[in-house]
C-alpha cells in the first residue's frame, strides 16, 4: 500500500471514530456537510411556506380588489366586475382578523390597504429570490453534493459551512420579524429602488421595515459568500484522484461557477445596501437628488442619483438570475441522462455553454433599465449582450433533446421534473428575446407581461429543478425514497397549474395591465381582463394547494418511506458508491478513484446499462486528455 492510501485510510479511520454523537453537535450546530445542506433546505422549505402565503393574498387581492364589491347597476354591462365568491370572501375576512395592521375593517368585511400589498410583493419577492431560490438549490444541493460528487470527506472548510448556515438563518429571522415592526415591512419592491427605500417617511414600510430588509440581506450575502469559498475550494482542491475538471458532472460545473459569480457579483450589493444605509441614516445623499419634495417639505438632500442604485443592484441582479437556474440546468443534465439511459450529448459544449452564460451575465445588466433613460447606443450594447445569451442557452436545450433522441425514457418524478424545466426554460427563454430589445422592452417593462417571464424562465425552472433534484438524490438525504404515486400527482398538478397562472400573464401584460397596482380596474381599460385575473387566481391557489402533496411526501418519506439501496437509479456518478445515506465521512473505507465522466450509459459490451465512475475496466473509457 503506497503512502497516500494508508493516509487515505487513516483519514477514513479517524472520521468515522471521531463522527460526533451528541445531538446538538450532531443534528445543529453540525459540521457534516450532509446535515448542514438538509438544514439549508428545509430552511427554505419553511421561507417558501411564507413567500407562498404572500403570492396567494396578492392574487386575491388583484384578482377582487374592493372596488369590485361595490354596487354596479350604473356600469356600463362590458364594464361590470365580478365579486369574490363567498368562500374567498370568507378567507379574505380570516386574514384581515388575523393580520388587522394590513386590513381595514369595513360594513362589507376586511379590505387589504395599499401600503400593505406594496409590503407583501415586496417581501414575496425578497423572500423567493433569495432564501428560497438562491437558498435550495445552491447552499442545500450545494453543499448535499459537493463532497460526494468530487470525493471528499467533508467541505474544504467545515466550520466555515456550519458558520454560513447559523449566519444565514438570522438572515431569515429578521426579515420575517420586518412584518411585525409598527409600521410594517419593506414595501419598495424586491428591488428597494430609492427614494422609496433611501427615504424613512416615504411610505410607511419605508421606516424600520425597510432597514431590516437591508440587515437581512447582509446576513444572506455574508453566509453565500462563505459558502462560494468553501465550494470554489473544494472543488478546485479536493477532487479525489482521477476527476479532472472534464469528469465532472454538469451538476458540480453549475456548482462551481455559480460560487464564482456570488464572490464577485454580491460585493456590488453589499457596497450598494451600507451607501442606502447611510442615506437612510447619516444624512448622506449617494442615492438622493436635490428637489424631492414629501408631503409638501423640500428634502435636503443633494448630489445623489437613483440610477446609482440601479447600476449596483442589478450588476447583482442579473448574474442572481443564473444563480438560480444554472444549478437547475446542472440537475436536469444528470437526471436526463440517468432516466433516458444515454449519454449526455455535447458534454463539452454544455459545459461551455454554462461558462458563456455565467460569463455573458455580467454585461447585460443594462437590460433591466431600458427605461431609466439611458443612451440608444447604450441600450444597443445591452440588447446584443442579451441576445447573445440565447446562442448558449439553445446549445444546452438542443442538446438535451439530442439525449433524448431515440432514447429509452424512465418516467419516474425526478424525470418528469427534469422534462418540465426543459419546458420551461424554452417558454420562459421566448419571452426573453422580446424583453431583450429595448424597442419592445419600453413597452412592455412596467407589465405583467415581465412578471410572466421571470416566473418561466427564473422562478420556474429553479423551483422545478428543486423538485427534481430532491426526487432524484432523497436516496442520500435521507436513505429513502420518496413516493413516486404521490410525486407525480405533485408534479402534474404543478405543471399545468404553473402556466395556467403565468402563461396568460403575457395576454394581460400586452393588454395594457401594469405590476404592483393595488387595483388595476380603477382603469377601464383594464376590467375587461378581470375574468383572465380570476382564472389566474384560480390556479395560482390550487397551484399553493397542490405543494401539501409534496409536503406530505417529503416528510413522510424521510421517516417513513421504502429504504434505499446505494444506487437505487442504477446512475454512474460518484455519489451512488457510497451508502444510502453516506455515513461521516462519506465512504467507509478509502474513497474511490474516478476514472471516467458520470455519463457512461447504454455502453456496448457492458455487463449492465451504466458503468460507475469508479470502474477501472477499459469498456467506454476516456481519452487521455479526459474527454469522452
Amino acid at each position: 500500500m503506497t503512502h497516500v492510501a494508508e493516509a487515505q485510510a487513516g483519514h477514513a479511520h479517524d472520521a468515522h471514530n471521531h463522527a460526533p454523537q451528541a445531538f446538538i453537535w450532531k443534528y445543529v450546530f453540525s459540521k457534516d456537510h450532509k446535515v448542514i445542506g438538509v438544514q439549508y433546505y428545509v430552511t427554505a422549505m419553511l421561507m417558501a411556506v411564507v413567500a407562498g402565503l404572500l403570492a396567494m393574498l396578492i392574487r386575491v387581492q388583484i384578482a377582487w380588489p374592493p372596488a369590485t364589491q361595490e354596487p354596479q347597476t350604473q356600469q356600463v354591462e362590458s364594464l361590470r366586475l365580478s365579486p369574490p365568491p363567498a368562500p374567498i370572501r370568507a378567507a379574505t375576512d380570516a386574514a384581515g382578523s388575523v393580520l388587522s395592521k394590513g386590513y381595514g375593517k369595513t360594513a362589507k368585511g376586511y379590505e387589504m390597504k395599499p401600503e400593505f400589498y406594496a409590503m407583501l410583493f415586496t417581501m414575496h419577492g425578497t423572500i423567493m429570490v433569495f432564501f428560497v431560490l438562491s437558498t435550495a438549490p445552491v447552499s442545500g444541493f450545494g453543499n448535499m453534493l459537493i463532497p460526494l460528487q468530487v470525493g471528499a470527506r467533508d467541505m474544504a472548510f467545515p466550520f466555515l459551512n456550519g458558520l454560513s448556515f447559523w449566519t444565514f438563518l438570522p438572515g431569515c429571522v429578521v426579515i420575517l420579524l420586518s412584518f411585525f415592526v409598527e409600521a410594517g415591512a419593506a414595501a419598495a419592491g424586491w428591488t428597494s429602488y430609492p427614494p422609496l427605500s433611501a427615504l424613512k417617511s416615504a411610505v410607511p414600510g419605508s421606516q424600520m421595515g425597510q432597514t431590516l430588509w437591508i440587515i437581512a440581506m447582509v446576513f444572506f450575502i455574508a453566509s453565500f459568500t462563505m459558502g462560494g469559498l468553501n465550494f470554489v475550494t473544494t472543488i478546485l482542491n479536493l477532487r479525489t484522484k482521477g476527476l479532472s475538471l472534464f469528469r465532472m458532472s454538469t451538476t458540480m460545473w453549475a456548482m462551481f461557477l455559480v460560487a464564482i459569480l456570488g464572490l464577485l457579483a454580491f460585493p456590488a450589493l453589499i457596497a450598494g445596501s451600507l451607501l442606502l444605509l447611510f442615506d437612510r441614516h447619516f444624512g448622506t445623499s449617494f442615492y438622493l437628488p436635490a428637489g424631492i419634495i414629501l408631503s409638501g417639505k423640500v428634502m435636503p438632500n443633494a448630489g445623489g442619483s437613483p440610477l446609482l442604485w440601479q447600476h449596483l443592484f442589478w450588476f447583482l441582479g442579473h448574474p442572481e438570475v443564473y444563480i438560480l437556474m444554472l444549478p437547475a440546468l446542472g440537475f436536469t443534465s444528470d437526471i436526463i441522462a440517468a432516466f433516458s439511459r444515454k449519454a449526455i450529448f455535447g458534454y463539452k459544449a454544455m459545459i461551455g455553454a454554462m461558462i458563456a452564460i455565467s460569463g455573458l451575465s455580467f454585461v447585460v445588466w443594462g437590460h433591466h433599465m431600458f427605461v431609466s433613460g439611458m443612451s440608444p447606443y447604450l441600450g444597443m450594447a445591452f440588447a446584443v449582450g442579451t441576445i447573445l445569451i440565447a446562442v448558449p442557452s439553445a446549445v444546452k436545450v438542443f442538446n438535451w433533446l439530442a439525449t433524448l433522441w431515440q432514447s429509452r425514457i424512465q418516467f419516474h418524478t425526478a424525470m418528469l421534473w427534469a422534462l418540465g424545466v426543459v419546458s420551461l426554460f424554452i417558454s420562459g427563454g421566448l419571452s426573453g428575446v422580446w424583453l431583450g430589445q429595448s424597442a419592445v422592452d419600453i413597452h412592455l417593462h412596467d407589465t405583467m407581461f415581465v412578471v410572466a417571464h421571470f416566473h418561466l424562465i427564473m422562478a420556474g425552472a429553479a423551483l422545478f429543478g428543486v423538485f427534481g433534484a430532491t426526487a432524484f438524490w432523497f436516496p442520500k438525504m435521507f436513505g429513502r425514497t420518496m413516493n413516486e404515486t404521490l410525486g407525480k400527482w405533485h408534479f402534474w398538478f404543478t405543471f399545468i397549474t404553473y402556466y395556467g397562472t403565468f402563461f396568460p400573464m403575457h395576454y394581460v401584460g400586452i393588454s395594457g395591465q401594469m405590476r404592483r397596482v393595488y387595483n388595476p380596474y380603477e382603469y377601464d381599460f383594464l376590467k375587461p381582463v378581470q375574468d383572465i385575473n380570476v382564472f389566474i387566481t384560480y390556479c395560482a391557489l390550487i397551484l399553493g394547494l397542490s405543494q401539501v402533496i409534496f409536503f406530505i411526501n417529503f416528510f413522510w418519506s424521510a421517516f417513513k418511506g421504502r429504504k434505499a439501496e446505494g444506487n437505487p437509479w442504477n446512475a454512474a456518478g460518484l455519489e451512488w458508491t457510497t451508502p444510502s445515506p453516506p455515513g461521516h465521512g462519506n465512504w467507509p473505507g478509502e474513497i474511490p478513484e474516478v476514472h471516467r465522466w458520470p455519463y457512461d450509459y447504454s455502453v456496448p459490451d457492458a455487463p449492465q446499462d451504466f458503468v460507475l465512475q469508479t470502474d477501472p475496466s477499459p469498456i467506454g473509457a476516456l481519452k487521455p486528455g479526459g474527454g469522452h
